[in-house]
């Protein structure tokens, strides 16, 4: 069984391996979506369209499924997760493209520095 800890909600899950990571924690109860995309017509239900269920792997980056080629073009053409992108290059993902093989910690709702550590130089 692989664990996954939510580091803002403080809850700990055990999931089968090759778990998704949004099914995963939305059927736990913790929530993915921020602001208005919590809502069905704001957000794709988990079909890699929108990127607004974007998570922080904070540790156990190589726990997780790479992203495919849909999940690194959805962030680089996106406006805001392009942003978003800049000092969390392997951290960055979607959870709803996202397939859990391990240990892994997971910020949600991640607060975003919109300029990046790195974007200055």
């Amino acid at each position: 069984m692989a664990k996954i800890t939510f580091v803002k909600e403080k809850k700990t899950i055990e999931v089968a391996p090759g778990t998704n990571l949004r099914k995963a924690a939305l059927e736990n109860g913790v929530q993915v979506y921020w602001g208005f995309h919590k809502n069905f017509p704001f957000n794709c239900m988990g079909f890699g369209h929108c990127g607004s269920c974007n998570v922080l792997i904070t540790k156990g980056e190589d726990n997780v499924s790479r992203p495919g080629l849909w999940e690194r073009f959805r962030i680089l053409a996106g406006p805001l997760l392009f942003f978003w992108r800049i000092g969390n290059e392997k951290k960055l993902r979607l959870s709803c493209r996202c397939q859990v093989e391990g240990d892994v910690e997971v910020e949600t709702t991640p607060t975003h520095n919109w300029h990046g550590e790195r974007f200055w130089g």
